[in-house]
């Protein structure tokens, strides 16, 4: 039996309040194109501009997860990623008129019933997995926090919360099935302590907060100042202190509510992973920050296990950029210019050629009995194809240069000769941000890598003759 990716069979839109903007925001789940993931578009911004559910796109995770793609921010995507992972979905837009999806109740409950509603369908492409071979561990030595997966044949999560107050204890939750997620992990509600929610409302934050879509428990005395912050937030002519512990007018959904809700936003914040896993995920005191470096380990985890796949291009095919168009866009000119053609390129990958032979200048003191490629003049055949990745994305390319800021992780596999093809393969690590690019290279020769490195460079306008 296949396993085919899946999209939604039609559209659909909710309606609510951002969680921490308060604004009004209408959110529509749309059908997707196969291997497309996860895809925001804010459609109250000109061009309607798309920001994938990338864990290398994180720039936040104060009271939530937040991505940002040149200057677009996506607040709050834990609930509505988790919702569609949760409901074994592949492929989704998820449209938006403001910076964050509606809170709704605080779960994914609504989110979940509306994906139900639009339909599920399969598509033709196979589904992609990420198979935990070996345990892998990330941890937070201040707060403890960790989360480990383990190999195994299903994707499982296991919670385990602890934040050290008699008010909510210790409580762990289990999903050992997605199939499951529905029932008992959907409609679990994101919970505050009384201690942060004040300084939450201080800070004039969760604008869109009612007494109906977090759960509060109260950790500390409810001064009266406290309280009429509380009855102007909460909408309330009164405010009191259940049994339990929470704050009035909510009752929980179960015991362990919580930590439900902690294994909810486990789920959301892996989605950024951008592939099914098979792995059993055990997080103990999860929190965004620490899920969200987890899912960028296991991101760069994939990348390796991929990298060793050539790109599959034709080289006698007729490239993007020839030389002449390379040269438009690189100052650098004969014999330092080390790339000969660009086979492909989007916003955040770049492939090139580089044919080798004997005519190359270097070749005549670089062992000229046993001709080698130097491996820095490698790096640089990398980093100028970053260059034009780079570059490619101003309007005025001709007035600004790259220069080096850093190389890591530089490997040389095999030597580089004449006759040889090589074939660059550079893609973003991260966004770009304040002119700072920060780039994974590879080369290949045939099928195998001869290099690899990690590159950082520094967009810098050129400086004109008075």
């Amino acid at each position: 039996m296949t396993d085919k990716q899946k999209t939604l069979a039609s559209e659909i839109t909710l309606n609510g309040v951002g969680l921490h903007t308060g604004e009004e925001v209408i959110m529509t789940l749309k059908p997707a194109k196969e291997d497309a993931g996860f895809v925001f578009v804010r459609t109250d911004l000109e061009g309607s501009p798309r920001v994938e559910a990338d864990a290398n796109f994180v720039t936040f995770t104060d009271r939530g997860t937040i991505l940002e793609k040149k200057g677009v921010k996506i607040n709050t995507t834990e609930h509505i990623l988790a919702a569609l992972t949760g409901m074994d979905i592949d492929n989704a837009i998820i449209e938006l008129n403001s910076a964050e999806p509606p809170i709704m109740d605080g779960s994914a409950k609504y989110f979940v019933e509306a994906i139900e509603k639009a339909g599920i369908v399969e598509q033709e492409a196979e589904r992609e997995y990420f198979e935990i071979k070996e345990i892998v561990t990330f941890s937070d030595p201040e707060t403890g926090s960790e989360i480990t997966a383990i190999p195994s044949d299903t994707y499982q999560v296991t919670s385990m919360v602890d934040f050290g107050t008699k008010v909510l204890g210790t409580q762990n939750a289990t999903l050992k099935n997605l199939a499951e997620f529905k029932k008992e992990i959907a409609n679990a509600r994101t919970f505050s302590f009384l201690h942060e929610l004040e300084q939450l409302l201080n800070a004039g934050l969760i604008k869109g907060g009612d007494i109906n879509n977090a759960i509060v428990y109260v950790d500390k005395e409810i001064t009266p100042e406290t309280e009429e912050k509380l009855k102007i937030a909460f909408n309330q002519e009164s405010v009191s202190i259940r049994p339990n512990g929470i704050l009035d007018n909510l009752t929980l959904h179960y015991p362990n509510e919580a930590a439900r809700h902690k294994l909810l936003d486990v789920i959301g914040d892996l989605a950024l992973v951008g592939m099914k896993l098979k792995a059993k995920i055990i997080a103990n005191k999860p929190g965004h920050l620490i899920n969200t470096q987890f899912a960028k380990k296991l991101s760069k985890q994939i990348k390796i296990a991929q990298r060793k796949n050539v790109p599959a291009i034709d080289t006698s095919a007729e490239p993007v950029y020839d030389i002449n168009k390379i040269m438009e866009l690189l100052p650098h000119r004969p014999p330092f210019l080390l790339v000969d053609k660009i086979m492909s390129i989007d916003e955040k990958t770049v492939i090139g050629i580089k044919n080798v032979t004997m005519n190359e200048p270097f070749f005549v003191g670089h062992f000229p009995e046993e001709p080698v490629m130097p491996g820095v003049l490698q790096v640089e055949a990398m980093a100028q194809a970053g260059g034009i990745l780079f570059l490619s994305s101003v309007p005025d390319p001709e007035n600004y240069s790259t220069y080096f800021v850093k190389i890591d992780n530089v490997k040389f596999k095999k030597k580089v000769v004449p006759g040889d093809t090589m074939i660059f393969k550079v893609e973003l690590i991260e966004p770009v941000r304040r002119g700072i690019v920060h780039m994974q290279g590879y080369a290949y020769v045939g099928d195998s890598i001869v290099a690899e490195a990690e590159l950082m460079a520094q967009l810098i306008k050129n400086k004109k003759e008075v």
